[in-house]
């Protein structure tokens, strides 16, 4: 299903609006989280340093003596821890001293006013291992830490980060010294960091909605913009394309896109290409029509040039001295090729066969000239040379566009079987021998017709036995090409020749072909294909 423009446009500019919106609100969700975890840490580590600079070293040391607690330094060390736990709202406010594996514990301030649970409070002098009182191995290696700090009489710089079953807090412990500067005890501070986080977790909450509704209102206003001044244009010159695609109707056709920008321009752009359509299909009509018209008096032309052939087989039904069979298919839709055969007299047969040179209309014109002259210049008892010795003063007169004719000539006398030739630079006839094979007959091809004027054309001849076969072509045979570029040649005709020389000539000009198209393929014919076979069958 395809999806519209402004849909897609709306769908990535959600998806943009939603990574913006979270990509903002976690940024300042982080730098808030930096700033007060930051805060806090330091109001924890100089709030115990606060509280333990406070304490008097002379009363501490008579807290951890024996019978401290009952002492006056005692109660008044609670009391100011008390005030000063629920001053600073400190969640844990502990003094105590630590060793290698347990901590002792001298006071432990509750305020049930503030929550704490006094079955919590650890009584004085409660000595607490590590491993007792640590809920997992990190809260272990803190103590550890701890004892560490204690015994190299160092104060603390940043407070350990503790999220486990005592609740998301912060700890640091400050150092109490004597008047040598040993430590004799430290203050162990505890802050509730709970409410810190679900103030940032509300915060972000508050953030994404925030963010979401300003990005939600800016993408409101684009999507109308956009809508209004890019996808309501486009979706108009869609339509509009969509509806003259389908109704074909082209002319008089024009849009208006006022925008001022480029989708104007577009617009523009379209109107001007339908002028130019318009255009194009008045001259396409015009140029089809002419096509047609052309078309059509080429096959008039092909018709006439072939209704000038001899079609008609058998061509002399009531002669039984001899058959003869003839085909010639075009390359165009007319050919330069042509064959004829005539009676001279009533004992002499012509047979002709020729190629002009070029292709289409100009070639089929010329041969009609070429053919008409051979024949009615071919008179008894007149040399064939003389007969192309003036063909070829003729044709050079009439030559305007330089073509020229190779062709080939021969008589046949019915009577003795003497068979007259002359050739202008045609092909040359394959003979078949009665109970032989065809082989090519190799004679002086001489020049071309219409190539010169006065040129002077010697003829000769042969002798054909009853049963003897001449079969005459054009170079659209053996210079027919496959698609690999292979000619058909010489070869290869022989030998389709020989393996059908027991047809008669109506069936081996047939077979032939049926050759040519196998070996040629789906290739393309370039030449006109021409034959003729005459066989001398009895004498008159």
């Amino acid at each position: 299903m395809k999806l519209k423009l402004l849909p897609k446009f709306i769908l990535s500019l959600a998806v943009m609006g939603a990574l913006l919106t979270v990509a903002i609100s976690f940024f300042s969700y982080e730098n808030s989280k930096n700033y007060l975890e930051d805060m806090y840490a330091q109001r924890v580590v100089t709030g115990s340093r606060s509280i333990a600079d406070m304490l008097d070293a002379e009363d501490v040391k008579t807290i951890i003596s024996e019978g401290g607690e009952q002492s006056e330094a005692y109660a008044r060390v609670v009391s100011l821890l008390e005030t000063l736990k629920e001053d600073g709202n400190i969640t844990y406010l502990s003094l105590t001293i630590p060793d290698e594996d347990s901590v002792t514990f001298y006071i432990d301030i509750c305020l049930p006013d503030m929550g704490d649970d006094p079955d919590d409070q650890i009584p004085y002098g409660s000595d607490i291992l590590y491993t007792d009182a640590a809920v997992d191995e990190k809260d272990l290696e803190n103590y550890e830490i701890v004892w560490e700090y204690y015994e190299r009489g160092e104060q603390m710089t940043e407070p350990f980060v503790t999220d486990n079953d005592y609740g998301y807090n912060y700890t640091t412990v400050a150092l109490i010294y004597d008047e040598d500067g040993a430590p004799i005890a430290e203050i162990q501070y505890i802050l509730d960091m709970g409410d810190v986080r679900r103030h940032l977790n509300s915060f972000l909450m508050t953030m994404l909605a925030i963010a979401l509704g300003i990005v939600a209102l800016a993408m409101l206003g684009y999507i109308l913009f956009v809508r209004r001044v890019v996808t309501t244009p486009i979706g108009k010159l869609a339509a509009f394309t969509k509806e003259i695609t389908e109704s074909g109707r082209f002319k008089n056709q024009r849009i208006s896109v006022a925008t001022g920008d480029e989708i104007e321009d577009l617009g523009n752009s379209f109107n001007v290409m339908l002028r130019e359509l318009e255009n194009y299909i008045a001259n396409l009509s015009r140029v089809t029509a002419e096509k047609e018209r052309i078309g059509a008096e080429l096959d008039i032309a092909a018709h006439i040039q072939a209704s000038m052939l001899p079609c008609i087989f058998p061509a002399f039904p009531d002669r039984e001295e001899f058959e003869v069979f003839a085909t010639m298919n075009p390359a165009k839709e007319v050919g330069g090729d042509f064959y004829d055969f005539f009676m001279v007299d009533p004992t002499h047969i012509a047979v002709v066969m020729a190629d002009v040179s070029g292709k289409g209309v100009p070639a089929a014109l010329f041969m009609v000239i070429g053919k008409t002259l051979i024949k009615d210049h071919t008179l008894p008892d007149r040399d064939l040379g003389e007969v192309f010795t003036r063909v070829n003063d003729l044709l050079c007169e009439a030559n305007s566009e330089g073509l020229f004719i190779t062709a080939f000539e021969g008589v046949l006398d019915l009577a003795t079987g003497e068979l007259d030739f002359v050739n202008a630079g045609h092909e040359m006839p394959f003979l078949c021998k009665k109970g032989g094979s065809y082989e090519p007959y190799k004679i002086r091809p001489g020049f071309v017709l219409a190539g010169m004027e006065g040129m002077r054309y010697r003829g000769g001849s042969m002798t054909l036995d009853v049963g003897d076969r001449l079969f005459q072509y054009t170079d659209g045979v053996t210079e027919a090409m496959n698609a690999d570029g292979e000619l058909y040649g010489m070869k290869r005709l022989g030998g389709v020749l020989n393996r059908c020389r027991d047809l008669a000539p109506a069936k081996l000009l047939p077979e032939i072909k049926a050759d040519i198209d196998r070996f040629v393929g789906d290739a393309p014919q370039f030449d006109d294909i021409t034959m003729l076979c005459l066989e001398y069958k009895a004498k008159a």
